[in-house]
């Protein structure tokens, strides 16, 4: 990330020319993340949302929450990333510092170096009941 809270998106990650992306605060483990979300992905929440069997007041808040941890953003013409600076502050990212992006299928995660390395420890720490299709 540079000094200015941009961060450069891999081409293979960027939305159609036009296309927005959505930022949401989130946790893993315990620790701060900024999920980056497709128009697709941000729609897919929604729709799971609104297709739970949860109750009107539950769904309408559930879907404020979204909005409000979310902020809709676009990349530039050189293909980065602006991470406001609350954000990036809420997920323990700093200006300058080094982070990672990390896919996720449908969405990529920006982490702050320190806490990916813990992320990636726990997550590669096998046992058999956490892969028992054999894939790791």
């Amino acid at each position: 990330m540079d000094p200015k809270y941009r961060v450069s998106i891999p081409l293979g990650w960027r939305p159609e020319a036009g296309g927005n992306l959505f930022l949401l605060f989130s946790k893993e483990y315990e620790m701060p993340v900024v999920k980056v979300l497709s128009q697709d992905a941000y729609d897919e929440k929604v729709a799971l949302i609104q297709g739970s069997t949860k109750t009107p007041a539950e769904k309408n808040r559930m879907l404020g929450k979204l909005a409000m941890l979310c902020r809709e953003v676009t990349l530039n013409d050189q293909g980065k990333l602006l991470v406001p600076k609350e954000l990036s502050k809420n997920a323990e990212i700093e200006g300058g510092s080094e982070v990672v992006l990390v896919g996720r299928g449908i969405h990529f995660e920006i982490w702050n170096k320190a806490n990916f390395a813990k992320v990636l420890e726990i997550e590669t720490a096998q046992n058999d009941e956490d892969d028992d299709l054999g894939i790791f």
